[in-house]
């Protein structure tokens, strides 16, 4: 360490050293006066541009108050809080769990603990997701089906009604008919698809292209669109019709957002020895559309991909969902990042060709 270990001297810099925990003291004015290599190792950081920074400076974005911070230094009442979502600089994603301590030193100083948890807790909030999801698929489409019997039978009253009405009358049961269908094709979206996923030998930026020429025929706020295509990915199969549709349901969902105009980047990846749904796969690819829009708010995140969930007003909450469920058949899954200014979400498709 540098010249800002003495200021730790209490807490034994060798067993501190020793923590695979991020271990900072804070001054009164939150500047770090001390860290630990594994500090540097979260953070991403070196040393000499560590010392002395403002401690919130360090993320893109974090979940954490700075007030909790300000008001431990004040009350000396220490803090812990589970799963803030910080954002590195390096662009990372990191769950942490945070521990404020107030250090009883010359001067006021706070002990932060940074334990990190987000590969732990994404597994398991990915099952858990998943097994909610599954719930929900079957729990829609039973009411579904029970709605639609009883809305096919007023339907066929309301025409058999209307042959013996007048002109006038018939006009109530026309209006009958037009709900009857529009709850129909409600529901019908509800059920999602139905047919099994017909796979062929697909390229993966070529879906994204026509899922981008697409977006951009129809464009009334004039985003934006750039790519950032991993070209080592190789051709797997897919079917290309599914894939595009929850794509294309994500990217549209995109560009309301972006009422004003804004920007939307299309990325692919490759990731090796990934996990999906408790499965470890060799060769995952990986699709984001990240967006600079206002971010989803917080009250929906937990459910954003259950039915009749939507952050826009007067939407179905249907699109994501049925993207969800599209992505789903081909043992893959959809992820969402987000925070205001920037939101992302990942599709995760497992690689697998003819020959393996």
């Amino acid at each position: 360490m540098t010249q800002n270990q003495t200021s730790l001297n209490l807490l034994g810099i060798d067993y501190a050293e020793q923590l695979t925990t991020a271990i900072l003291v804070l001054d009164a004015q939150l500047h770090v006066r001390y860290f630990n290599t594994a500090s540097c190792a979260l953070l991403s950081i070196g040393e000499k541009r560590l010392v002395n920074q403002y401690f919130p400076a360090l993320f893109q974005f974090s979940d954490l108050n700075v007030s909790h911070l300000l008001s431990t230094l004040k009350t000396k009442q220490g803090f812990g809080v589970s799963d803030v979502h910080c954002v590195m600089p390096d662009g990372r994603h990191v769950l942490v769990d945070v521990t404020a301590t107030w250090l009883e030193t010359d001067e006021p100083s706070l002990l932060i603990e940074l334990r990190q948890v987000d590969q732990q807790r994404k597994i398991s909030m990915e099952s858990l997701q998943q097994h909610q999801h599954l719930a929900a698929r079957e729990l829609i489409r039973g009411l579904a089906h029970e709605i639609k019997n009883p809305l096919g039978g007023l339907r066929g009253a309301a025409q058999l009604l209307e042959e013996s009405l007048t002109e006038e009358q018939r006009e109530y049961t026309s209006l009958i008919i037009a709900q009857a269908d529009r709850l129909r094709n409600l529901v019908d979206r509800l059920l999602g698809p139905y047919k099994p996923p017909q796979r062929q030998l697909c390229n993966l930026h070529q879906i994204i292209e026509r899922v981008s020429q697409l977006a951009q025929i129809d464009n009334p706020n004039e985003v934006s669109f750039s790519r950032d295509y991993d070209p080592s990915i190789p051709d797997f199969l897919l079917d290309p019709e599914l894939i595009e549709q929850a794509l294309l349901n994500i990217v549209r969902n995109a560009q309301q957002v972006l009422v004003t105009g804004g920007d939307i980047v299309l990325q692919s990846r490759i990731l090796h020895q990934h996990t999906i749904h408790g499965r470890r796969h060799r060769l995952v690819a990986t699709v984001k559309v990240i967006d600079n829009g206002p971010g989803i708010p917080a009250e929906i995140k937990d459910t954003l991909f259950y039915p009749m969930v939507s952050g826009k007003p007067g939407g179905t909450g249907l699109g994501l969902s049925i993207s969800q469920t599209l992505i789903h058949q081909h043992g893959g899954w959809i992820d969402c990042e987000s925070w205001p200014g920037r939101t992302e979400f990942t599709l995760y498709l497992p690689i697998s060709t003819k020959g393996d």
